[in-house]
Parts: structure tokens; sequence; C-alpha cells
């Protein structure tokens, strides 16, 4: 049986939480054994590969949360929905068992795998694991952690202070690329790559704001719980909170002062 009530209670979150980690734990070993091997590389239709990794713990996590939670939605990049699942409603779990496959499928250790728990379409529960660093970011209301330890945004309140991260500037293109210009050029310094580890680095103060456009539930809605209760903001490029239905464009930052910032100017 699932948990009657999810979403109410410290206990609840705390219980998805560490079921969510357990499911990370599983994934890791999976991951490193692929990792800088050779590989069944596999085009999907957006042209994103897919390799036998991702698709093995995918099936593995789907397995694990089928024999503990059977009456609980699932949504994964690989597999889809489950049959029955209505995202939007109950509790479901949202996986992307590689995020950063381009940097999997290169040797790049800054790829990782997401799992989010939702209930009612609200991400509770976010977990950002990193299998080959060995590094893990986790939040539930009121609590992020980075390992054992809190894990707090820089409170970077100014643009021209802030250290901005982006996968691929390629990755903007027509009236949003002027948009991206327009920021990017704002800030103390930019980065590229690194996927959804940027945005661990920005629950940790290491990076201050993050754009992003293109993306799918599976990529951005494990993030969200671990910015917010880390003190970040992160929603659309239209300041509205993200949910399965969000158009992809996702903007990330270390304060909301930050965040008005950036949103003014991708409004322009």
């Amino acid at each position: 049986m699932g948990l009657a009530a999810p979403a109410t209670g410290t206990l609840a979150a705390d219980d998805i939480l560490a079921f969510a980690a357990e499911l990370a734990e599983a994934a890791r070993p999976i991951a490193r054994a692929y990792f800088r091997t050779p590989l069944d590389i596999v085009t999907k239709a957006d042209e994103s590969p897919v390799t036998l990794a991702d698709r093995a713990i995918e099936a593995r996590l789907r397995s694990l949360i089928e024999a503990r939670f059977p009456d609980h939605g699932i949504f994964g990049e690989e597999m889809g929905v489950k049959p029955g699942t209505a995202p939007g409603n109950g509790p479901v779990w949202v996986i992307d068992p590689i995020d950063g496959t381009k940097s999997f499928v290169t040797g790049l250790p800054l790829f990782g795998t997401l799992i989010a728990f939702l209930d009612g379409g609200v991400p509770l529960v976010g977990v950002i694991d990193m299998p080959a660093l060995g590094e893990r970011w986790t939040g539930r209301p009121g609590q992020a952690l980075f390992g054992a330890e809190p894990a707090r945004t820089s409170g970077c309140r100014s643009l021209s202070a802030a250290r901005f991260f982006t996968t691929a500037p390629d990755g903007f293109i027509g009236e949003d690329a002027a948009r991206y210009r327009r920021l990017s050029a704002a800030t103390a310094l930019r980065r590229f790559g690194g996927d959804c580890y940027a945005y661990g680095l920005l629950a940790s103060g290491h990076c201050d704001l993050i754009a992003e456009t293109g993306l799918q539930p599976y990529d951005y809605m494990a993030l969200v719980p671990v910015i917010r209760a880390a003190g970040g903001v992160v929603t659309d490029w239209a300041g509205a909170d993200l949910t399965l239905a969000s158009d992809g464009r996702v903007l990330a930052a270390a304060s909301p002062e930050l965040h008005a910032q950036a949103l003014a100017l991708l409004r322009e």
C-alpha cells in the first residue's frame, strides 16, 4: 500500500524521501557499470541519445516503485506513463534515469539520475543523484541536503554579480536566443554544460542563476523541491510554478531578487 497522505506531515515526506534515496542507490551501480564502456546508442525522435543504461535504470526503478507503492503512478523518460496514471492527480513518481545522456556517452561524469515525487501535480520530494561523482542532493518541504549536510543557495541578489549556467547556448533559438543573450550579458560570468549538476551547484551556493529551454517534466521536476528548500526560486520564464504541462523554459535563481531581475530581462 502507498502512503495514505504523502502530502501532509513531515513523517510522510521523510518516508517518501527515504524511499527516493533507496531508488537512487539502486540506480548508481547500474550507471557506473555502463559508464565509459562501449554502448549500444540509439537516437530518439528528439535526436537525444538513449543507451542501454537509461533503459536498465528506469526498468529497475519502476519495478521497485511497483513493489513498494503499487497504487502510485509513474512517468519515466524512456518508458512513458504507467497505464492508469493520471499525472496531475494523486501520487506520481517522475524519473529521468540519466539526465545528461550526451555527457554520459562522451565519458563526462556530469550526468545524474533525477527522481521526483508529486502529489496532485505538485513536486514534494526531489533527488539529484550523481552516480559517477558519488554526490547527491535531496529536497523536501523545509529541508535541502547535499549528502548529510544542509544545502543553501548563495543568496546572490544582483545580476551583475551572478554566476550564470546554461547547458548549451545553441539550445536557444529565435526570440529565446535574443532573450538568452540579454540575460547572459548582464551576468558576471558564464559556464556551460552540467545538465542537472548545475542545479545542485545552485542549491549549494556555487552558482547563482540558470536558464534553460526545451526541457521535459522529467528534466526539471526533481530540481524544484531541492532548489526551493535550499532558499532558491525556480519557475518558468513567465514566473509561474513549474508543472507537468510547463513549456520547458526554466529559470532558477539563488534569491527572489535575482529571480525577479532575470525575469524582467527575459520578458523584454
